[in-house]
């Protein structure tokens, strides 16, 4: 059954960007297109009611910044929440990563916690917890993909995971001691007050296929970046962006717009984290195996790298790789004397071990460069980091959400 919607998973994905022909790719996308239109609706509709005050969204005390986009994945969100945690959390913040988990699998029981004073917490007001910043105590299975990564990734910084994220907010700050909540993935999370909304726009595809869900890969129409403080321009390449910033400048006058690339820096094995350096890579023979948006970026960058990608292996996004999977791909690139296996950081969290590693397995571990406007990005990260007393009437004088 899980193959099957997977199989789904991605013909609906071959429909969505053309790949897919014949005559039930065209009805798809006709009934798609039909659906497009009231999602437009909806989504204009559920805005109103926040905007209005219909709808009241929750005010925590904090500092409250959400990371988001417009579009369906590919943007590389989650090495930037990890850039401004780090900055945040060099400069003395309490900083604490609030995600949803997508595809994470509920916990068998809820974690025990007890309060500053010993009782413990109900279990309707815990979260799941994947790092308190000191101490990693979930697994990708029950984090999440992306949760799991930041909280290996961040010494010091604190990731819940839940639906709920005024609930998750709410226990950073009273129980791990957070004065600032990164909402990951936040832009369309509308509960919890953004205090900054920075919006990442994918410099090769910035509105996806101009289209919104179900027909094309637009979350929201591309005039909702007016909800923007800041715009990362992600993914550039060096060349000039001043048209693509004109057209953004058409939905949003104000918002500061910074340009930064996606790069690697270096290879790292997934199971014993030796480290390589890029060149590494220069002339290797390796098979690729993913399971993310966007598998063709990932394999073109090791063609850049001068890797020569002689196997390919796709999955649908966040598919948890079984060990049947792994030693199947192993046993290929074995046949066809293949040197590395190269997955990405994301897939690296949920690879298990090959019942024979025969070949080395690393990933390539990506991190983000500031191209234009690191002014900008420093006076983001001093204006968020103000001194404490700033924000002490605040705090006392918070309505606090209770679950």
């Amino acid at each position: 059954m899980k193959e099957l919607l997977e199989e789904l998973e991605r013909w609906g994905a071959d429909v969505i960007f053309g790949h897919a022909k014949g005559f039930r790719a065209s009805l798809a996308r006709f009934l798609m297109w039909t659906l497009s239109g009231i999602f437009r609706i909806l989504v204009q509709l559920r805005l109103w009611r926040y905007r209005s005050g219909w709808k009241p969204q929750h005010h925590l005390g904090c500092q409250v910044v959400a990371i988001g986009n417009i579009t369906v994945g590919g943007t590389g969100k989650t090495p930037v929440v990890e850039l401004l945690a780090r900055s945040l959390r060099d400069q003395g913040r309490s900083v604490a990563i609030l995600s949803r988990g997508y595809k994470s699998r509920k916990l068998d029981r809820p974690q025990r916690w007890r309060d500053a004073k010993g009782r413990p917490i109900p279990a309707e007001r815990m979260p799941k917890v994947v790092s308190t910043g000191e101490a990693l105590l979930l697994d990708s299975k029950f984090a999440g993909d992306e949760p799991f990564m930041l909280a290996r990734n961040l010494d010091g910084v604190s990731v819940v995971v839940d639906k709920n994220r005024v609930k998750g907010g709410l226990f950073a700050i009273e129980h791990l001691a957070a004065n600032t909540l990164l909402l990951d993935d936040g832009m369309q999370y509308l509960d919890l007050a953004h205090g900054i909304d920075i919006v990442l726009v994918d410099a090769g595809s910035p509105f996806g296929t101009g289209s919104l869900l179900p027909r094309g890969t637009l979350r929201e129409p591309p005039k909702n970046l007016r909800r923007a403080s800041y715009i990362l321009l992600t993914k550039c390449d060096g060349s000039s962006n001043d048209e693509l910033i004109a057209r953004i400048r058409r939905y949003n006058k104000t918002a500061e717009i910074i340009e930064c690339a996606h790069g690697p820096i270096h290879l790292e094995n997934v199971f014993t984290r030796e480290r390589q350096p890029l060149d590494f890579l220069k002339d290797k023979w390796v098979g690729a195996i993913s399971a993310i948006a966007v598998p063709e970026a990932f394999e073109g960058s090791l063609q850049q790298l001068g890797a020569r990608v002689e196997i390919r292996r796709r999955f649908s996004d966040h598919h948890r790789f079984t060990r049947k999977d792994v030693d199947k791909f192993m046993q290929r690139c074995v046949e066809r004397d293949m040197q590395l296996i190269l997955t990405t950081e994301k897939d690296a969290v949920r690879f298990p071990r090959p019942s024979s590693m025969d070949v080395p397995v690393f990933f390539l571990r990506i991190e983000v460069e500031i191209l234009k406007g690191l002014e900008i990005w420093d006076d983001l990260i001093r204006r968020l980091c103000q001194p404490e007393p700033a924000f002490e009437s605040v705090l006392r004088n918070r309505h606090a959400y209770r679950i």
